[in-house]
């Protein structure tokens, strides 16, 4: 944390970042696929995760450090088998990183305070945004209204 306090969101959120060893502490909680998805930027099959058909509303949260991420009002069926919304919650709330992997040019998304690997963000979403946010279910944790 810095002399002047911890860094806030627009939203009022803490995003300090996480040290070594509370990313530690909080991955000790998780399973295998989530340490893998989260730690090491790994990607759960299509249509197999646990929120892909959820349509309650609540919001879903960063499954590593309790962060929220996305409103269930901005979640839509992509077709693609991944969770997926048009908008985050709070953009200061998700990372943009450049990911070169596999042979192609994305954009990465990650978690603002602990760093945790969610999905990648695509130019072909709905309105407002245009944009899909394209989640792993294994990153987060959905909080009911």
């Amino acid at each position: 944390m810095s002399a002047s306090g911890p860094r806030r969101s627009a939203s009022g959120h803490d995003l300090t970042p996480l040290t070594r060893d509370e990313i530690d502490a909080l991955a000790s909680g998780l399973t295998p696929e989530e340490r893998h998805v989260l730690l090491r930027q790994g990607t759960e099959p299509p249509f197999c995760g646990r929120l892909l058909d959820n349509k309650q509303p609540g919001r879903y949260d960063c499954r590593l450090c309790g962060l929220p991420l996305f409103a269930a009002t901005a979640k839509f069926d992509s077709g693609t088998g991944w969770p997926s919304f048009f908008a985050p919650c709070d953009p200061d709330h998700v990372r943009r990183l450049r990911d070169i992997s596999h042979g192609m040019v994305r954009t990465e998304i990650r978690c603002a305070r602990c760093d945790g690997h969610l999905g990648h963000v695509f130019p072909d979403g709905p309105p407002p945004t245009g944009e899909r946010h394209c989640l792993n279910s294994a990153s987060l944790r959905f909080i009911s209204d």
